[in-house]
């Protein structure tokens, strides 16, 4: 079953294509990544299928939904993760996990248990009492990452997940994505230009540059017929065809 089908997406910006017609598909369960270098395109399709940029020509259909003509009910079912997430720094994280929280219409009971299960993915313990001013950047995303998780969404759409994290921060962001797909039996569509993240993220990949998907795949069967060790070299092996 598809969760997610991208149907020759178009979007310009001034003079510029920015998306050429992406097309791909996303299966229930299955976190899919596209992959590429800056400005090859991967943030604007997240945006479409978060429903926060319209598409100039071509649609997406996420659970049976358009994100142009349903745009409403898909953003019930989704949780979107942008690369540049501003924090609140006066608030506490505790406090910016709530408002979140309510935001999403979550109250009472439901609410509390939604509040504590941000905290444990957070893992962020006593420091989530500090106002986010005084946060590093890690604990900032790993913020970021709990308050997109916490509502318990079956789709999430995360742009860069773990951009300017350390070694440690970023293994720590990728076990939790996995494990919430894992154990909520959801969906993820991730972006990266980190190659070997997504080697190590994703159960199928899609390479991406100057707005188009080149070529799609497990990441194994990528490797083998391209006949490479890593994704950084099929890459390279694709785009010098």
């Amino acid at each position: 079953m598809y969760v997610v089908e991208v149907i020759d997406l178009w979007k310009r910006f001034g003079e510029r294509d920015v998306l050429k017609g992406v097309s791909f598909n996303v299966r229930e369960g299955e976190i899919y990544g596209i992959v590429g270098p800056n400005g090859a395109g991967k943030t604007t399709t997240l945006r479409i299928l978060a429903t926060l940029l319209k598409p100039d020509r071509g649609d997406a259909v996420i659970y049976g939904k358009s994100v142009t003509r349903e745009a409403g009910s898909i953003r019930k079912q989704i949780s979107y993760l942008p690369e540049d997430a501003g924090i609140y720094k006066h608030l506490t994280g505790i406090e910016f996990l709530r408002i979140n929280g309510m935001l999403y219409g979550l109250k009472n009971d439901v609410l509390e248990e939604a509040l504590e299960f941000a905290v444990k993915i957070s893992g962020l313990g006593e420091e989530l009492k500090k106002p986010m001013g005084s946060y590093s950047k890690g604990m900032k995303r790993r913020i970021m990452v709990a308050r997109t998780l916490m509502t318990k969404s079956k789709l999430l759409v995360l742009d860069e997940p773990t951009s300017g994290l350390d070694v440690e921060h970023a293994v720590y962001v990728r076990k939790v994505v996995r494990e919430y797909v894992k154990n909520m039996s959801a969906t993820c569509i991730v972006s990266s230009h980190n190659m070997l993240e997504i080697e190590y993220l994703c159960d199928r990949v899609g390479f991406m540059k100057d707005g188009r998907i080149l070529l799609e795949g497990e990441p194994r069967n990528l490797k083998k017929d391209l006949e490479v060790e890593n994704l950084e070299e099929a890459f390279m092996k694709v785009v010098g065809r």
